[in-house]
């Protein structure tokens, strides 16, 4: 049950206009007066599985009505409290009755203010029930001071407090706010590499035309464009094949060639099953038919319509990624139509580097993220690994399949890749979200009191999907952001002193 209790520095000057005019109340010139610290107050920062308290309190004096500010913070959510009764109980290590105090709701959400009135000096030891709705909870705090007189309590220290401010009603605010302690364990070690997203094998298609030819205009409407969606079939474009190449007079003397090589091997089948003419004849038919049918099947496939139009279709599913036709333009055979694209499945193609090419294996996975994006992606399985290191740029490709059911990821990205190896390292674990990057460092944020943090750059080792491991930086146990952490690191680049919204 971690827990964090300090005195809160309360410093008075003496105006500047009374220290040159006037002497000190006890005597003393105005080249004597200097600062004066009051009796100190103090603070609690304390977690339990269900709750954080943060509490604040002035000096505690004998008949002097203490006020404390208590702060009460459900950890399921991390909302403030909003009902609920609170009881303190306040028992002398010297012996005697404990002192009680109720407050029945908070004043404000998350906030309640009990006014203990302390008889006798001494140390107490305080034990908070919390009984609301949102949690119940008993919270032990030892070590307060009773003073008898302000004069014999101890003073503050002069000076700010330290660390990055972000109130209680702040973090209430914010959503996703969350912190949690800093643990311990394994994952895999992991190294980076640059990648790049590329089509899968089977799923890009870069249709060319078939022939030379003219660009049909009349269809060049209804031709798909980038980004639309194409079903595997689906007419794309009409070309006008030029003559010579297919054209209609060509066309025509091929099917008609067909024809007479179906007629002369149908004659022929007759004449040898009635056994008037020898099977030679019959083979000798086969083979000029099969001869016709490959000069019609040269001639775009033999798909061309009776007005003399190849249609370009749609070989795979996808995405239409590039159109490259012109109504009435012509094309030469092999020049590219259209390039389509199935991005549900891509594949990321990483270049190890070739010191780390032996911690590479066939069930090594990877993370990866793109410059300004903070989302990750996992990689699914490996589908290659290189067996040749690239003599120029050093580096081995591995090639991972990745899902892309939403489209976010585009072909021809660069990645910045987090290959994992086949070693273990141990050393502290955050979740992903505790971790930012500032100036292309790693940095996390450390609650060192209810409403203090403290920005720590970090050394990380591996991460898997859940978990980053810190190697330096932050130890195991102290209470780290874990959710909305970059509206803390927004609170440290202010440069205003944010306005305390407690009811003290």
């Amino acid at each position: 049950m971690p827990a964090n209790h300090s005195s809160r520095s309360r410093t008075r000057l003496t105006p500047l206009l009374l220290a040159l005019l006037l002497p000190g109340c006890d005597g003393r010139s105005s080249d004597e007066a200097e600062t004066e610290a009051g009796p100190a107050g103090g603070t609690v920062t304390q977690w339990t599985d269900s709750t954080e308290l943060f509490l604040e309190h002035p000096a505690l004096l004998v008949g002097d009505s203490a006020k404390f500010a208590v702060h009460l913070t459900d950890l399921s959510d991390f909302a403030p409290l909003r009902s609920g009764r609170i009881t303190l109980r306040f028992v002398p290590r010297e012996g005697g009755e404990p002192l009680m105090v109720s407050q029945e709701q908070p004043r404000s959400p998350g906030i309640y203010g009990p006014a203990p009135l302390f008889q006798v000096p001494g140390v107490y030891d305080l034990t908070l029930i919390v009984e609301s709705p949102q949690a119940r909870d008993s919270i032990t705090i030892p070590g307060f001071r009773v003073s008898a007189t302000a004069a014999e309590a101890p003073r503050e220290e002069a000076g700010a407090e330290s660390g990055i401010a972000f109130l209680k009603e702040q973090q209430w605010k914010t959503p996703g706010f969350a912190t949690g302690f800093a643990g311990t364990g394994s994952v895999a070690e992991t190294f980076e590499a640059p990648g790049t997203i590329e089509p899968a094998a089977g799923r890009f298609a870069e249709v060319t035309a078939p022939l030379d030819g003219l660009v049909d205009a009349a269809g060049v409407a209804d031709s798909p464009v980038p980004g639309q969606r194409v079903r595997t079939g689906q007419l794309l474009a009409q070309l006008i094949p030029a003559l010579g190449e297919g054209g209609t007079a060509a066309l025509a003397d091929a099917r008609a060639r067909l024809r007479e090589a179906e007629d002369e091997y149908a004659r022929a089948r007759r004449l040898v099953d009635a056994e008037a003419a020898p099977a030679r004849r019959l083979h000798e038919a086969e083979i000029r038919l099969q001869a016709a049918r490959e000069a019609l099947a040269g001639l775009a496939g033999g798909r061309l319509s009776e007005e003399g139009r190849l249609a370009v279709r749609a070989p795979i599913a996808g995405v239409v990624a590039r159109r490259s036709i012109v109504p009435g333009g012509r094309v030469a055979a092999g020049a590219p139509l259209f390039t389509i694209v199935d991005p549900s499945v891509v594949w990321l193609t990483v270049n190890v580097p070739a010191v780390q090419a032996s911690l590479v294996g066939s069930a090594a996975g990877a993370s990866f993220t793109f410059v300004n994006n903070p989302r990750r992606y996992e990689t699914g399985r490996v589908i290659a690994v290189g067996s040749v290191i690239d003599s120029l740029s050093r580096t081995l490709p591995v090639i991972y399949e990745v899902r892309n059911g939403d489209g976010s990821l585009k072909v021809g990205a660069t990645a910045r890749a987090e290959v994992r190896s086949g070693r273990w390292a141990s050393g502290v674990l955050l979740p992903p979200g505790a971790v930012l990057e500032e100036d292309g460092r790693p940095i996390a944020y450390v609650q060192r009191s209810g409403e203090r943090f403290e920005k720590r750059a970090l050394r990380l080792g591996g991460r898997d999907r859940e978990r980053v491991l810190v190697l330096e930086g932050i130890a195991a146990g102290e209470r780290v952001v874990t959710g909305a952490a970059y509206q803390v690191r927004l609170a440290s680049l202010s440069t205003a002193v944010p306005a305390h919204g407690h009811e003290h």
